[in-house]
């Protein structure tokens, strides 16, 4: 998890850095900056008519070219980016969608029960033809969708009796507007009485009603008491213009925060007296003031700072972020997280999106999981202190240099939706690239085969199901089922077997392997003639005590591993009377390994691992160690031939055949005497 939000941080840098570069080209190429301003004098009509509409002023009234700039500059100054904002916006002929209601709970649920936003509405009367045209009202959609205004079609055939409780009984248009200035509070329900359908008229009476929400100030003493008045509100924006009313993006922001921030616009048309705001630190017309409990600050004069709906919507959700807006932002970043898997994860390309969709539900999953307790804690009283000053915190962050940066980078990849996948393309193919450089140096085997992964995604698919405990291991190499095609059907035929689970042998490459080795020859005759002493002297001392360390070694191996016999099979039976009987030999000072050989030779004991026990003979094939053949050991501390031992571990024997003593499972060492090398026997 952390190398994937590594690798996202990585990759925000590069966009980053990215953005300063285009900025860097386009200042070689044009010698202008985004954030440098536009004189309006120099733009045509045309250009100057989609800077009104984009700000939602209207035009109709005004057939000069410089009554239009005027217009222009009495809303607020014009920036390079603004500008080419707009006029992508125009060039763009892609078609916005309309609802179509189908009846009175679709239009309560998206329409009444709207809280923060505008909706406008064609009813269609029964047997009568729509209030606005087919054309215009195409325009009228393009036109107030720049303002976050839904549009919609109520068709009264589809619900007529809605519509007669409701007096529709012609076709009209409707605008619903929060009633009250409080967060999710009650909508109205507006309808349309001007006698021109036209969408320059229709526009005026939507924006003249949204303007209405917002508190306009119109002299220097109601300024002053605004001013100095502390209510509910820890933000508000002022607009100080010289305009007969507010653009209609600022009334549209007005209702989307509604309970967040207060709009308040100052009409400064007929001031005479303008002392107050030189006081208040308002020297330029028009200015976007904002007012925060840590003072004040003058939109417009940092990088992607538009006269705009995005630019300004973009910087007061940062200030005043929504519950909503940290859930979207976290599912957002949660998710480009959750996608890094398609790169770092190597091998076969199903391997990567079976792995890319487990990441994906997994971490979605935790996230809404964790959002819960989350949205708990925010209901008690006793973090509102903790609430505030979080949004202190955010308010001092987000009002730096560097975040309108970010701002503006988020703005421009989010117009370009193609560059911010490519280049995020782009930086996961760079991260599969060294990864795959990494493992190869690693000498990490990748399985890059399809069928293979699948095949083994098959075998520990089926240990899940039907094997449930050893499953839980990691994915098995090689199955039983490859080895016999009817192995499924024996299974379902002895149905007890089931219970018995799939071992992994991936185990055996982990045993510890070494060689047998000798520290000195002897004669033949020296040791069959110090053998038989020894046996001679030993047999009847150690007759009582074998007996009785074999009575207590079988008493110990059916406390420790009940029912493995039938588990490990019938070859294991033959061979478990082949005990490593060391001790017995020790009490004479020597391992009896050193008198079990066919020569003469004394083992080096030091080679071999401190928790094996000593021995010189396989129990598997019955044949003494030789000097230099390969030895390993299981957890048991038993010894065998490697050859030997693999081979009846990965015939699916899993046990010790000594002591049946799982080998795949871990036990504690015994405590044993070494022999030294000055031991001799008497």
């Amino acid at each position: 998890m952390w190398l994937k939000l590594f690798f996202l941080l990585l990759y925000f840098l590069v966009l980053f850095v990215l953005a300063r570069f285009f900025e860097a080209i386009v200042w070689y190429e044009t010698g202008i900056f985004a954030t440098q301003l536009v004189d309006p004098v120099a733009l045509s009509f045309k250009k100057l008519r989609t800077i009104l509409e984009c700000r939602g002023l209207g035009y109709s009234g005004l057939p000069e070219k410089k009554d239009v700039r005027e217009l222009v500059e009495k809303s607020g100054d014009l920036m390079e980016g603004e500008l080419y904002s707009a006029l992508k916006e125009e060039e763009a002929s892609e078609s916005v969608s309309s609802t179509n209601f189908s009846g009175e709970m679709h239009f309560y649920e998206l329409v009444e029960d709207t809280k923060d936003g505008i909706w406008l509405v064609q009813v269609i009367a029964n047997d009568r033809s729509p209030l606005v045209g087919k054309i215009h009202w195409e325009k009228m959609v393009k036109k107030v969708s720049r303002f976050g205004i839904r549009t919609g079609t109520f068709n009264c055939s589809s619900d007529p009796r809605y519509c007669k409780r409701r007096g529709w009984v012609r076709s009209t248009l409707i605008m619903s507007v929060p009633q009250t200035s409080t967060s999710k509070g009650k909508v109205m329900l507006k309808e349309y009485s001007g006698r021109k359908v036209e969408v320059e008229h229709i526009f005026k009476w939507i924006t003249a009603h949204a303007a209405s929400r917002i508190k306009t100030i119109y002299n220097a003493d109601h300024l002053k008491e605004e001013w100095n008045k502390s209510d509910q509100y820890w933000v508000k924006i002022y607009l100080f213009a010289n305009l007969d009313q507010p653009p209609a993006f600022f009334s549209a922001l007005s209702i989307k925060f509604t309970g967040r921030v207060e709009f308040i616009f100052v009409n400064v048309e007929n001031w005479d007296n303008k002392s107050y705001m030189t006081d208040i630190g308002v020297y330029n017309m028009p200015s976007y003031i904002l007012r925060t409990p840590e003072g004040i600050y003058r939109y417009g004069n940092h990088t992607g700072e538009f006269i705009s709906l995005q630019a300004m919507d973009s910087f007061l959700r940062s200030l005043q972020p929504e519950v909503n807006d940290l859930f979207v932002l976290s599912l957002v970043l949660v998710n480009l997280m959750a996608w890094m898997d398609l790169f770092i994860t190597q091998g076969a390309t199903i391997k990567r999106f079976v792995v890319l969709i487990s990441t994906l539900g997994t971490y979605n999953s935790l996230l809404i999981i964790s959002w819960l307790p989350v949205l708990g804690f925010l209901q008690l009283p006793y973090l509102d202190s903790f609430y505030e000053y979080s949004l202190k915190l955010l308010r001092y962050s987000n009002t730096t240099t560097l975040a309108s940066w970010v701002r503006a980078d988020w703005m421009f990849y989010s117009s370009h939706p193609a560059l911010f996948l490519s280049t995020y393309l782009g930086h996961g193919l760079l991260i599969d690239y060294f990864e795959k450089k990494r493992r190869r140096n690693n000498n990490d085997e990748v399985n890059a085969n399809n069928l293979e992964w699948l095949s083994s995604l098959w075998d520990w698919s089926t240990s899940c199901l039907f094997h449930p405990i050893a499953s839980f291991q990691n994915f098995p190499v090689e199955s039983d089922w490859d080895e016999d095609p009817d192995f499924f059907l024996e299974r379902l035929a002895f149905p007890d077997l089931w219970l018995h689970p799939l071992i992994p042998t991936d185990y055996i490459k982990n045993l510890p392997v070494w060689q047998f080795r000798c520290l000195g020859v002897h004669s033949e005759e020296e040791m069959s003639e110090d053998s038989h002493d020894i046996e001679n002297d030993t047999d009847i001392e150690n007759t009582d005590t074998f007996n009785s360390e074999k009575e207590v070694f079988e008493d110990k191996q059916i406390h420790n591993s009940p029912g493995k016999a039938s588990h490990c099979g019938a070859e294991a039976c033959s061979c478990a009377n082949k005990y490593c009987q060391t001790s017995l030999y020790e009490k004479k000072g020597r391992s009896y390994g050193s008198y079990n050989t066919n020569e003469d030779m004394e083992p080096d004991w030091l080679t071999w691992p401190a928790d094996m026990l000593h021995c010189t003979e396989c129990v598997v094939c019955l044949e003494n160690f030789e000097n230099g053949c390969l030895l390993m050991g299981l957890p048991c501390g038993h010894v065998f031939h490697q050859n030997c031992i693999a081979m009846w571990l990965a015939g699916g024997r899993h046990c010790c055949p000594v002591c049946r003593w799982p080998s795949y499972k871990k036990k504690q060492p015994y405590a044993q005497r070494q022999p030294l090398s000055n031991d001799v026997p008497s």
